[in-house]
């Protein structure tokens, strides 16, 4: 792997460089030559570079570093720009990055497989460097427009999470929605301050991922809607095996976060909200499942209650759990019983 990163901010007293850094790009060109002048071009208009000689190690390094543009070439070995494309749309890390096609293949056949695939925009060799920075700059801000990303975790906010569900709706897709909460952070947050709760929340991302990684598919969609409440989209028949790997995934991980002796003890003791001395539990956490049909009618909102009610009736339980509902093909018809599955 070629990376060009340095810190913009540190070379901007010698005058050779801006000072702002407008965002990271990632370059992939099988070129030396293109690649090294891509960087230059890119460096003096204030960006980050990140280098790939391939579409595989374009891909590997987008999925690890997250860049906010993506400049593909198409004619590269192991994997070429138009797969790279393809399986960056495929994939939930990535997905919402801007990917730009810059190729010596201008044909109009080139430019709608390219755009097909995924691409946000086709510009062709020999480029105007300005019109290319620009093209970017535009991508680059239109992105950070329509996303929100959680600063904490890296991963999609509210914006993002109401696009995704209306784009399955949209597309006719059924899917199963996971939303989890986690049990006595609050007490966890006061007992161990906003940096032992930012651990926290971060811990619940990283086991996310690790599920998704491991054992989802190529569409699911993980999202950070705040605080200490996540979603996780899926097909429908894999949420509730998914839910509970991440259930088991927490209940092995929360402990760690823990010092020994409350560990041990199995409660922290911190005031309440009547300011009184309580002991409350080790974290746990309460996972909702329930899954949208097309064929139902059902709405996003009408969802959400089945999933905050769902939500609700786990909190009554103790320790992890997940709740699903099965949902049924009308939405006339009564909810389905709730059907438990909770920790030993």
């Amino acid at each position: 792997m070629v990376v060009g990163s340095e810190s913009l901010g540190a070379r901007s007293n010698r005058g050779s460089l801006v000072s702002k850094i407008e965002g990271r790009i990632l370059v992939a060109d099988d070129e030396p030559n293109l690649r090294e002048a891509l960087k230059i071009l890119f460096t003096r208009s204030g960006f980050e570079v990140l280098l790939a000689e391939d579409g595989q190690e374009a891909l590997e390094i987008a999925q690890r570093e997250l860049p906010d543009v993506i400049v593909l070439d198409v004619m590269m070995p192991r994997m070429d720009g138009y797969e790279a494309c393809r399986r960056l749309r495929a994939h939930y890390r990535t997905r919402h990055i801007p990917i730009l096609i810059a190729t010596a293949k201008g044909g109009d056949d080139d430019k709608l497989v390219g755009l097909k695939g995924g691409a946000n925009d086709y510009v062709t060799k020999p480029w105007v460097g300005k019109e290319l920075v620009q093209r970017v700059k535009n991508h680059l801000e239109w992105s950070r427009n329509q996303r929100s990303v959680n600063p904490l975790t890296g991963l999609p906010g509210n914006l993002s999470i109401l696009a995704e569900r209306e784009r399955r709706i949209a597309a006719g897709e059924a899917f199963g929605q996971i939303f989890l909460d986690l049990d006595n952070f609050k007490a966890f947050n006061d007992r161990y301050g906003f940096p032992g709760g930012d651990t926290a929340i971060k811990a619940v991302a990283e086991v996310l991922v690790e599920v998704v990684e491991s054992q989802g598919r190529p569409g699911d969609f993980v999202g950070h809607i705040g605080g200490d409440d996540f979603v996780l989209l899926t097909e429908p028949d894999r949420a509730e095996d998914l839910a509970e790997a991440v259930k088991e995934g927490l209940d092995a991980r929360m402990p760690a976060l823990y010092e020994p002796e409350d560990r041990e003890l199995g409660f922290v003791r911190v005031l309440n909200r009547r300011h009184q001395y309580e002991n409350f539990p080790l974290m746990s956490v309460t996972m909702a499942v329930a899954t949208h049909d097309p064929a139902s009618g059902v709405h996003l909102a009408q969802l959400d209650d089945v999933l905050t009610e769902l939500k609700t009736y786990g909190k009554t339980l103790p320790g992890s759990v997940v709740v699903t509902e099965r949902r049924r093909a009308s939405a006339n018809d009564a909810p389905a019983t709730p059907k438990l599955k909770k920790s030993a």
